[in-house]
């Protein structure tokens, strides 16, 4: 197609046929593909472009002409201004089902696999039993410029603009949506926001502006784990007033009892995120615990884990299923992060060696198989291109299974050569990134067969899905 059917700015009537990538849904004018955010399949509405490019255009939801009946009424009031959900308006067995349409999408487009000429086995997706409330960590973010929503317009009532606590617009970090309430972490995590806000504004703490980047609250971050009663409550500052600390200390442990540690991160630069310099345990042992299947971890303010740990247990369980390990054989975890997945590993290997960038979590991994009884699993710590060499192997000997768990930016193309190059027996591919999953597993295809792929939600009401893929050794 030369010339592109449609021009920027223009507004067209489009009947959406399917989902696409990354939550998007697709038409078609004359052939020419056009993806448009937060419409569904089956939807006719008013578009207007967005972006134009030789090959597809983008644009947004002006009207929605005939509503698809695969539509359902949000939940939250804030959806479609929030960026915390994007699918909340699709019922969840229609999510699950998109989810692994992109899975298999993933393969085919962007892996250039067959499935059933090659004999892949994609299997159903793996629901959530908690559509909802499923979270254990969320991240609040104060703003000096709170976005009022068109509800709160209509209402007519006078709004204090200058604060807000809650969850940034999408694509604008200079403005924040005042959160009265959200589905997916606890009840308890709205009542400790909405506390906090309260508070903050009463005695006139000044809310972090990023236009002046001036302001003493920045984030509040929230950990609720689902197996014990621990919570955590991290207060991310720039720069450390001690009587504020006291006194919401005070407030949070006559307000609520349930928090049993109570941390403020200070964070005196210029990036908005909730990690800094220094986090000060404030009261309690500054760390919460929870369990995925028999093990206990320890999550510190800054440890990665598993936001949903319902299904983060049933993703670790079909990693250890793909291993199909014996009791003799030598496991390489790649990207072990605080050792979650290695001591899934463990019990049923003769050893396993975990291998993470982040020294911090090396030491939490250390930490959690101590806490567990766990003998046979050492950490190391390093740059994947670096330790991953032929010294490891030396030291540790040849892996029988490797299993990889790489951030959602894949692994390197050294990596995986070095891999295809290592060649152990069976290889697992746990992925939160459909497409450098398959662009990844299509770069080993000389050295081995994908048998079979299991996508796991763990995110409920957002287009994110976990992939876990077994390839065998050729």
């Amino acid at each position: 197609m030369s010339t592109p059917p449609v021009k920027k700015g223009e507004l067209v009537d489009l009947q959406i046929e399917k989902f696409a990538d990354r939550g998007k849904s697709l038409a078609h004018i004359d052939g020419y593909v056009v993806f448009v955010p937060g419409s569904v399949p089956g939807d006719r509405v008013r578009v207007r472009v967005t972006r134009r490019r030789r090959g597809y255009a983008e644009g947004r939801v002006e009207e929605l002409l005939e509503p698809s009946p695969l539509r359902v009424t949000p939940r939250c009031e804030y959806f479609g201004t929030c960026g915390g959900c994007t699918w909340q308006h699709i019922g969840y067995e229609t999510q699950v089902a998109s989810k692994w349409e992109s899975v298999r999408d993933a393969f085919v487009h962007t892996g250039g696999f067959d499935l059933d000429a090659e004999g892949i086995e994609l299997l159903p997706a793996i629901p959530a039993d908690r559509p909802f409330f499923y979270r254990n960590k969320m991240e609040f973010s104060f703003g000096a410029q709170r976005w009022v929503t068109d509800e709160e317009i209509a209402s007519g009532v006078d709004l204090d603009r200058g604060f807000a606590l809650g969850m940034h617009v999408p694509g604008r970090f200079d403005r924040v949506i005042d959160l009265q309430v959200c589905y997916l972490q606890s009840e308890l995590s709205v009542a400790i926001v909405n506390a906090t806000r309260d508070i903050a504004r009463e005695r006139g703490w000044e809310p972090w502006d990023v236009r002046t980047v001036t302001g003493y609250l920045r984030h509040l971050v929230i950990r609720t784990p689902r197996h014990t009663d621990d919570v955590m409550v991290n207060l991310v500052t720039n720069g450390y007033d001690e009587d504020r600390i006291g006194e919401y200390a005070a407030f949070l442990q006559s307000r609520f009892p349930e928090v049993t540690t109570l941390v403020n991160t200070v964070n005196t630069g210029v990036a908005q995120v909730a990690f800094g310099e220094e986090a000060r345990v404030v009261y309690g042992p500054g760390l919460v615990r929870d369990r995925i299947g028999r093990f206990t971890f320890e999550i510190g303010p800054g440890s990665f884990f598993q936001t949903n740990t319902e299904q983060a247990e049933k993703l670790y369980s079909v990693a250890l299923e793909f291993a199909e390990l014996r009791p003799d054989d030598l496991v390489y975890d790649l990207y072990s992060g605080v050792g979650s997945i290695s001591l899934f590993l463990a019990e049923h290997a003769r050893h396993v060696v975990g291998i993470e960038l982040i020294e911090e979590a090396v030491v939490a991994a250390r930490r959690n198989a101590e806490l567990n009884g766990v003998s046979n699993a050492t950490f190391v710590v390093g740059d994947m291109l670096e330790v991953f060499g032929e010294e490891l192997l030396d030291e540790h000997g040849v892996p029988d299974v490797l299993v990889v768990d790489p951030p959602r930016s894949g692994m390197h193309p050294k990596v995986v050569e070095r891999i295809a190059e290592l060649g152990p027996e069976r290889l697992v591919y746990v992925s939160c990134n459909l497409q450098t999953q398959a662009r990844d597993v299509a770069m080993l295809r000389d050295a081995y067969r994908v048998e079979v792929v299991q996508p796991v939600d763990l995110f409920p009401q957002t287009f994110h899905i976990e992939s876990v893929a077994r390839l065998r050794r050729r």
